[in-house]
């Protein structure tokens, strides 16, 4: 086995689907060793013979020399993510946790009060807020030329099956399990728009399992909201169309801007019956590009050179969206949500 000598050693505790692709993707940095947890036998054989270079281990129990690693990610399915985020800080190491953060929000408060007292990194992996296009619209949305925002609506599309085969044997099935439309995939649109026009404050839903076979848990999401100072949002999503699209649109008091995820740009525009001027990146993105630059920001951050793209206390809060979001689908009614950043 060769371990090639490199700044850094993560280890990937879960292997499975995200799993996969988070070792792949921190290999492709080319900054850091990979090793990996995985109990199913077959999976961590497969995984361990795709990358050679690793080291695997049945169960954390195997591991006696946690001092050779720096970082750890958490691919593990989400009411297991805190329990194995705390037994790594515990052993010393930063810590990038798959999303959702967690399914209970008491138990992500408790973490965050734990975790806030240690010098670690602690970063949760809403990849989105790696992609440089959204990057570019946000400095440009900050930097006061467009005015404040007014609306923000969103809309996403997918047909989950085509790109999540195995969904129906995953977590995807149950919500115990941080499964459905709203925490598997919404939850990263609620991250966008935390930062991109500011916190939400309340939320209402219509969801309904529409489409997808084999499971009864939401694949269709209508959200109305209002995030801070007053900006108005709608969030549509769905699982089950052909087109694979995402758009963000921010009106503001001065033009409008726009991400087209599917186009690989963004837009403005800023006066009645003109053109948008559209932005793109010299070379398109390509596969598995947003989850290296997710790796090489967590290690940036690990360096003291940037602060996490998503740091724990914007994961709790897009939980406190998340579980928001859920309660009023069930109930009906408009939820209220915690003041973001409480208790700092």
């Amino acid at each position: 086995m060769n371990m090639k000598q490199r700044d850094h050693h993560a280890i990937v505790i879960g292997a499975g689907s995200i799993g996969h692709r988070h070792i792949r993707c921190f290999l492709e940095t080319k900054r850091t060793a990979v090793s990996f947890v995985e109990p199913r036998d077959e999976i961590r054989q497969e995984i361990a013979s795709l990358y050679p270079e690793t080291l695997s281990f049945a169960t954390l129990d195997e591991v006696t020399d946690w001092n050779r690693f720096d970082a750890a990610v958490i691919a593990t399915t989400a009411p297991q993510h805190l329990t194995h985020a705390a037994q790594m800080l515990e052993h010393g190491l930063h810590v990038l946790i798959e999303k959702p953060l967690a399914i209970d929000i008491e138990e992500a408060e408790a973490f965050l009060a734990r975790a806030e007292k240690q010098p670690k990194v602690v970063a949760v992996a809403y990849v989105y807020r790696a992609n440089p296009l959204l990057v570019q619209m946000r400095d440009a949305l900050r930097s006061g030329e467009y005015g404040r925002p007014l609306e923000f609506i969103v809309y996403g599309g997918q047909h989950f099956p085509t790109y999540r085969p195995a969904y129906r044997d995953t977590y995807y099935r149950s919500h115990d399990a941080g499964g459905g439309a709203i925490q598997d995939a919404l939850t990263h649109l609620f991250n966008v728009g935390l930062w991109l026009v500011g916190p939400m404050e309340k939320i209402v839903v219509d969801a309904d399992h529409k489409i997808l076979d084999g499971v009864q848990v939401e694949d269709t999401v209508h959200v109305l909201a209002r995030h801070q100072d007053g900006v108005m949002a709608s969030y549509v999503l769905n699982q089950h169309q052909p087109a694979n699209e995402t758009t963000v649109t921010i009106v503001c008091e001065r033009g409008q801007l726009r991400w087209e995820s599917h186009r690989q740009r963004w837009r403005a525009c800023t006066a009645p019956d003109t053109a948008w001027q559209d932005f793109s990146l010299p070379t398109p993105l390509v596969r598995d590009e947003l989850f290296i630059r997710q790796a090489d920001s967590f290690f940036n951050a690990i360096e003291g050179k940037a602060v996490p793209l998503s740091d724990l206390r914007d994961g709790l809060q897009t939980l406190r969206v998340n579980v928001a979001a859920i309660a009023s689908w069930r109930t009906g009614q408009w939820q209220s949500i915690d003041n973001y950043r409480k208790g700092s």
